[in-house]
């Protein structure tokens, strides 16, 4: 083949568009059928005027009003094509129903003596019977609504003829809107509207004033006559008793003729009818007729010659002519749908009709022969209701024609030019089913003067807007196809897109039940239709032709037409989705995996798994989510906006309701019902809700398990609870609120599993200073929540999980140090370290430490402290010692005793704060086995002279805080076994033994013992020692050297103190504590035995000291005291660790023989000025010492006969040698190696210096001397009474002298001894400034101490 192209031929010139365009108008205008007019018809005599009318280009719109019968239907199109409508176009007829546009189809096409198909055709919704070149064609006016999707300015027609206007559908409505909007945008177009009942003046002002003309019909005279019921029985009227009564008039007084009786319900007619069959009047045939009747049963009305009698409804009306009618009975009442906007119910309610709709009825009975109407109610009721019949728009959901209406893009109904314009509520309602569809969302505004935000169409709901399908219907669909259940339920939506296709015959309406039994489905209404559907196609052989099939029909009691109608309605769903997938393979969106292709198929599977169960359902559930409904009680449900549904009796599901369902329909007939019901599992409605679903959050809190804040969440749908209390994150729902509570449950108070180790650092100072604030029982140590949350958030931000905070902490390296907070930063300010101390976190009761707790919570069971105590040793604890309580209470508990007391003592303590703090402040600790009522009672009596006995004190009301509690803890478990703040109740309560066990018998003390005793110890190579160990759970055992042998041959002259050393558990302190410095002392003397042999060879007594230390028992006992002395003050220590003793062991080595030196030489010194001192005063004396003053001041001078004797012959002896001779037994007794310590040995003789002076100048100056002992006698007389007190306590006393008071005294003796230097012999310098106001200043010190 030649590759090159062929030469192009010279194009022949193109006609002129306008000439092909005329040619064509010629050539439709001359092959226009020829038209005629039948001259009976009433509408004939008018042809000229509307011809003229439609030939006018001033009269686009005309409105054609004639009665029923008048020929409008079927001449006003031909009109048309005489006046040259339809060249340029069509001539478009709409008819409301289906069987109408056919009929008339061929009626016209038989006037023109044409095949149908033609010249005109009709388009229905499964047949299109219409040419290229025709020129009228009928359709429903759902086709022509239908066709504005692609055709928006309908230019296939030039002129369009709305009939049956006066029955305002809602497609009724919606084409006078558009014609009303294309009447602007095409002014060639030319509208007819005809009606036989039509508020001609409405329309007529709609349309810009149209002309109108009025057409009557053939029809008779009838009479009216109105039965008002009687006014006493007016309440109880029974309109089926009154139209048989009524009946019965006209059989009686009337000429014969059938009757035709208007009902308002299925009941009502089945009632009137059994009681007209009662009458059995002869050959009269009583005929039902209502819409859900078999067709049989409805051709009677037709096909029976004989006298009948018609008891029906509304349906009777229009449309339908009853031959042979004559007489007309009209309750005046029907069934008329009405659809609540805001609920979503369709009700129909039993209600007055209009004028024309009563006029219609009265129109029945006038075609034959003349009539009578006999109505029964008055004329004044008559005149009194709505003269039309309220348009459909008005009293319908607006979904479907919104939905049309967005997708077109005709903008808001509201403004949308309806004949009558709907209410804005039902438009809203409108709106609100499709938002609860999904159809429509936000976003589009429309271009008009007043623009606004308007909606648009979602994806699913473009499906469904092309799908041409109640809004809800389509929805199921769009669903099914993302569940994979298409085929099932696209065969769902074609049957709940007509009426039920059972029968249930009035006659045999049992064997109906029966037969409809092998359908049933135990869970849903809705299996029931789909097992119908696929008994009927489920063999295709069986039923292969129309007879075999209304066999079944018949024998199943199913109605063959709608059966018919279902499959026509399901292959329009199957062509319309093949289509839409099509399309969506086309742009690379088609759904692998789904069941669509078998929606192609009418037979299904006989059997629906659970999965399948659920695919259905949710599907419907998706088109019907406002009809869903719980359980309440018997047939009782709640529905969506709380209201009260009943259960169809008639459903599968009425006699075991579950407990949630979905009806496809909710009626209110005598009550709100729920029909075509099925159950649901209410957790597929949360996703098939989604935005509808409104979700309430409660309870918001941290969840230590999960690591994040969680709240409860509730859900509800249409008012009803799916979810309830779910916990669920809520970082997502409260970001600000969940970071709030994140860092003060999490953070803040630490409610974290594996807290990262800044947390576990800030934590461990938090619980720090908690502590503090439990222990002195404040709120205000530890700063503000409030400001440790603030820290936290200033440096995470947003942060809310755990998750989170360890991902930032890990990508952060410094993020952990900058979130480190330290002890200041936690406090508002710091408490006195002696203020916390006196809260020890153990308290040694009995000699064992108990853990102590503490709790600031006034009013709680646990408020104050509390020592924990195991079961066995509760029998050990004092219930004395419980009465002090820990130090940092003792002030409070006393003030508090103080303040408890009865008036009649409390008086007596005034001012109590003041004695309550001098109390507190001077009054000993006693024994534990002393009461602290007991003790208190003593110290005020001794202290202010105030006797309250101690059961005054015992019974004075202390806060509870102040006792403490014991609670008996299970040492394996933790558990508290019991607690309270009285132990004797509580052994009572337990059990407990009298006697406390002993611990060195219990198991774990003696395996304690082996695990720390050592026997034969000669040196330290056992580590090191504690000062306590644990022994089991709940005892204390305390380890030291001990002496247990002391070998006399291991002294070094007699100073004993070496042994046999053993390591040994003592149960109590103060026991070890003694002996541990035993112990190390006879340790460091077997190490040292050479060296303190050495000390003792070279450090003697000087041989001229022989007979001075004849006072101290002789030279070998005061040699033998300095040994001891040196041993006591060098190898007496309390060393518990190994290196520590090593490096004293090493001191020793270096230093024990100059320490002894000193020493030695002190106690030289000592013994000569001792000798020196004594031979003065026997000079000074007249020869012999003066007799020894006993210790203690106040004590009187003991004197033998001989001494009296002498007082007797001799002058009396002078005062300062006494004084002197006192001064020198009390300073330098015959032990004084061990009264004294080394450190205040090394003073003694610079007293004993001081002594000398004085007894010099005394001697010189005897009253000068006096005079100076006038000064120092009142503190030696105070010191003497001191030392009297501390040496012999008071009888009945109940407590030991104060350890702290002693110490004071014996500080008081040597500040007295420094004074007399400063007074006696000044030239010796005092170790410390003295004066008689410091002494008297210790003396008050010391007198206010216990």
């Amino acid at each position: 083949m030649d590759s090159k192209p062929a030469p192009r031929a010279p194009r022949a010139p193109r006609a002129d568009p306008r000439a092909r365009l005329e040619a064509w108008l010629a050539a439709r205008a001359a092959n226009a059928p020829r038209v005629s007019y039948p001259h009976e018809l009433p509408i004939a005599s008018r042809a000229a005027e509307i011809v003229e009318l439609l030939r006018s280009p001033r009269r686009r719109v005309i409105i054609v009003s004639g009665e029923t019968g008048c020929g409008k239907s079927t001449q006003i199109p031909k009109m048309c094509l005489e006046a040259g409508r339809g060249i340029a176009g069509r001539v478009g007829v709409t008819q409301p129903r289906r069987l109408a546009a056919v009929t008339i189809a061929h009626r016209i096409a038989e006037e023109l003596g044409e095949p149908l198909g033609r010249s005109v055709g009709y388009k229905i919704r499964f047949q299109d019977r219409t040419s290229r070149d025709g020129y009228i064609k009928v359709m429903t006016d759902g086709i022509l609504l239908a066709e504005t999707q692609g055709d928006r300015l309908l230019r296939e027609y030039d002129t369009l003829i709305i009939d049956e206007a006066h029955e305002r559908s809602l497609n009724i409505d919606f084409l006078l809107g558009i014609a009303r909007r294309l009447l602007d945008e095409r002014p060639e177009l030319k509208l007819v509207i005809t009606s036989a009942t039509l508020d001609t003046e409405k329309f007529s002002k709609a349309f810009r004033n149209a002309p109108v003309i009025e057409v009557s019909g053939r029809l008779y005279p009838v009479d009216v006559e109105y039965r008002e019921p009687d006014a006493a029985d007016a309440a109880d009227a029974d309109y089926v008793g009154q139209a048989v009564a009524a009946v019965e008039s006209l059989r009686r007084e009337k000429p014969p003729g059938d009757v035709l009786v208007f009902m308002p319900t299925e009941q009502d007619i089945l009632e009137t009818c059994r009681v007209l069959e009662g009458r059995k009047w002869p050959l009269v045939r009583v005929l039902p007729l209502f819409s859900r009747l078999p067709a049989g049963q409805q051709r009677l009305v037709y096909t029976v010659t004989a006298p009948k009698i018609v008891v029906a409804t509304n349906v009777a009306e229009t449309s339908l002519t009853i031959p042979g009618i004559r007489y007309v009975v009209d309750t005046g009442v029907a069934r008329i749908a009405r659809y609540q906007p805001g609920t979503g119910i369709n009700s129909l309610p039993i209600s007055p009709v209009s004028r024309a709709s009563a006029d219609q009825r009265k129109g029945r009975c006038g075609r034959v022969r003349e009539g009578l109407c006999v109505r029964l109610y008055s004329q004044a009721d008559y005149e009194s209701r709505d003269e039309f019949t309220s348009p459909e728009i008005l009293r319908s959901d607006l979904a479907e024609v919104i939905l049309r209406m967005t997708d077109l893009g005709l903008g808001d109904p509201l403004e949308f030019p309806f004949v009558d314009r709907p209410a804005a509520k039902a438009v809203h309602d409108g709106y609100d089913t499709l938002v609860e569809l999904g159809a429509i969302k936000k976003g589009t505004q429309y271009h008009s003067p007043n623009s606004r935000s308007r909606w648009e169409l979602t994806e699913t709901g473009r499906a469904m807007a092309r799908m041409q399908l109640d809004p809800r219907l389509a929805r199921m669909l769009v669903e099914a196809r993302a569940e994979g259940c298409l085929p099932e339920v696209a065969v769902l939506a074609a049957a709940l897109s007509i009426r039920d296709p059972r029968e249930r015959p009035p006659d045999k309406a049992q064997q109906a039940d029966a037969v409809h039994a092998a359908f049933r489905h135990p869970d849903s209404d809705f299996l029931v239709l789909l097992n119908i559907w696929n008994r009927y196609h489920g063999d295709l052989e069986k039923l292969g032709s129309l007879v075999q099939k209304r066999r079944f029909c018949h024998e199943h009691f199913l109605s063959f037409p709608r059966m018919r109608e279902w499959g026509y309605l399901h292959e329009e769903i199957t062509r319309a989705w093949r289509e839409m997938e099509e399309r969506d393979r086309a742009v690379g969106q088609g759904s692998a995996g789904n069941r669509g292709i078998g929606i192609m198929s009418p037979i299904l599977h006989a059997d629906v798994s659970p999965a399948l169960y659920g695919a259905i359902h949710r599907s419907v559930l998706s088109g019907f989510l406002s009809r869903i409904a719980v359980h309440k009680d018997k047939h009782m449900y709640t529905g969506a906006r709380s209201r009260e549904i009943m259960l169809w009796p008639g459903s599968v599901l009425f006699g075991k309701p579950p407990g949630w369902i979905v009806s496809s329909e909710v009626v209110r007939t005598s009550r709100l019902f729920a029909r075509s019901a099925a159950r649901v599992d209410p957790a597929w409605l949360e996703r098939l809700g989604g935005p509808l679903c409104k979700r309430a959050y409660s309870d918001a809190a941290w969840d230590r398990a999960r690591g994040e804040v969680t709240a409860k969440e509730r859900v509800t749908l249409f008012g009803l609870e799916i979810v309830r209390e779910r916990r669920v994150s809520y970082g997502r729902v409260d970001p600000a609120g969940a970071h709030a509570i994140f860092v003060m449950s999490a953070l803040v108070e630490g409610a974290m599993d594996d807290p990262p180790p800044f947390l576990e650092h800030n934590l461990a100072l938090q619980r720090k200073v908690e502590a503090m604030e439990e222990k002195l029982r404040r709120r205000d140590i530890l700063v503000a929540e409030a400001e440790i949350a603030k820290f936290y958030s200033a440096r995470l931000s947003g942060v809310c999980d755990e998750r989170t905070l360890r991902k930032l902490l890990k990508d952060a390296r410094d993020l952990d140090a900058s979130l480190r907070l330290d002890e200041d930063a936690l406090l508002n300010y710091r408490p006195e370290e002696d203020a916390v101390a006196g809260f020890p976190d153990s308290v040694e009761v009995a000699g064992r430490p108990y853990r102590a707790a503490y709790r600031f919570a006034p009013g709680e069971e646990d408020d104050g402290v509390t020592i924990a105590v195991p079961p066995e040793l509760l029998s050990a604890i004092p219930p004395e010692r419980l009465e002090w309580g820990v130090d940092g209470q003792y002030r409070d508990k006393i003030a508090a005793l103080v303040k408890g007391l009865p008036k009649r003592y409390r008086k007596m303590l005034v001012p109590v704060g003041e004695k309550a703090e001098t109390i507190a402040r001077e009054m000993p600790r006693a024994p534990e086995e002393v009461p602290l009522f007991k003790a208190v009672a003593e110290f005020v009596r001794r202290r202010f002279g105030v006797d309250i006995p101690a059961r005054e004190w015992a019974l004075a009301d202390v806060p509870r805080h102040l006792r403490m509690r014991v609670a008996v803890v299970d040492p394996a478990t933790g558990r508290v076994i019991d607690a309270g703040r009285d132990v004797e109740l509580l052994r009572k309560k337990l059990g407990a033994a009298d006697e406390a066990p002993s611990k060195v018998e219990s198991p774990a003390w003696q395996e304690a013992r082996r695990a720390w005793e050592r026997d034969g110890v000669t040196d330290w190579t056992f580590g090191d020692l504690p000062e306590r160990v644990a022994v089991g759970t709940s005892l204390t055992a305390f380890p030291a050297l001990a002496l247990e042998m002391p070998i006399p041959h291991l002294t070094v002259g007699g100073s004993r103190g070496a042994g046999v050393v053993a390591v040994r558990l003592f149960p109590a302190r103060a026991e070890a504590e003694a002996a541990h410095r035993k112990g190390v002392r006879a340790l460091l003397m077997r190490k040292f035995a050479k060296e303190l042999a050495f000390v003792g060879r070279y450090h003697k007594l000087p041989a001229e000291l022989e007979r001075a230390a004849l006072y101290f028992g002789g030279r070998e006992a005061v040699e033998r005291a300095i040994e001891e002395a040196l041993a006591r003050e060098v190898f007496e220590r309390d060393i518990r660790a190994e290196a520590a003793y090593r490096a004293y062991e090493a001191e020793v080595g270096r230093t024990l023989f100059d320490r002894g030196h000193a020493l030695t030489q002190t106690a030289v010194k000592i013994v000569e000025l001792n000798a020196k001192l004594r031979a003065g005063l026997a000079k000074a004396g007249g020869g012999g010492p003066a007799p020894a003053l006993a210790p203690a001041a106040g004590a009187k001078r003991t004197l033998d006969r001989d001494g009296l004797g002498a007082l007797k012959e001799r002058r009396v002896r002078p005062e300062y040698l006494d004084a002197v001779a006192a001064d020198l037994d009390r300073l330098v007794p015959k032990d004084f190696l061990a009264a004294y310590g080394v450190a205040r040995l090394v003073r003694i003789p610079r007293y004993l210096e001081g002594l000398a002076i004085r007894l010099e100048r005394a001697r010189v100056d005897p009253e000068k001397d006096r005079a100076k002992s006038a000064q120092l006698e009142r503190y030696t007389f105070e010191l003497a009474r001191l030392e009297g007190e501390l040496s012999r306590p008071k009888r009945g006393a109940v407590a030991p002298p104060n350890p702290e008071k002693r110490a004071a005294v014996d500080e008081l003796r040597w500040m007295v001894e420094e004074f007399k230097l400063a007074l006696f012999a000044p030239e010796i310098k005092t170790a410390f400034p003295i004066s008689g106001v410091r002494l008297a200043r210790k003396i008050a010190e010391i007198d206010a101490m216990v």
